[in-house]
């Protein structure tokens, strides 16, 4: 059944590609702070590269359902910092790109009224939101504690 027409399955193919480096970026991130010793971090940014694995796996999905072929080789530049107040600096501006891709393969979805994709791509950015709010949050103790008392609490 393709429905889709070549902009809609281009704007889930760059929602896609950002998925897929997230997961990797997340991953990676979640062993660095396993690694360092702050679990309550690793385990925050873990369970975060799962939920962008099943955001990636229901776009996929879509994509084939609209007719098109998946894009899995497009991945973007991981941003991977080296300290915990880098890691979650990088994270932040790699869900606000995400962001700003989702918002607008949304309003491409809802030009061409494929609301199925509307609503996972909504789903998704709910998703996108609360993990920004949590980073934005993080930062923010760091900021008023100092890093190495909001390390301590992470451990």
């Amino acid at each position: 059944m393709s429905v889709a027409g070549g902009e809609v399955l281009e704007s889930l193919n760059i929602v896609l590609s950002n998925q897929l480096t997230a997961i990797n970026q997340y991953f990676l991130h979640a062993r660095m702070m396993k690694h360092l010793g702050y679990m309550k971090l690793a385990d925050n940014e873990y369970k975060e590269s799962i939920q962008q694995m099943k955001y990636a796996d229901r776009l996929v999905e879509r994509v084939l359902t609209l007719g098109g072929i998946p894009n899995l080789q497009d991945l973007r530049k991981l941003k991977i910092g080296k300290a915990v107040d880098e890691i979650l600096k990088c994270d932040l501006e790699t869900e606000e790109a995400t962001t700003s891709d989702i918002k607008s393969a949304i309003s491409v979805c809802e030009s061409k009224d494929d609301s199925g994709s509307v609503e996972i791509l909504q789903n998704i950015l709910e998703n996108e939101a609360s993990h920004v709010l949590f980073v934005q949050n993080q930062l923010k103790l760091i900021d008023s504690m100092g890093l190495p008392q909001y390390l301590q609490t992470q451990v």
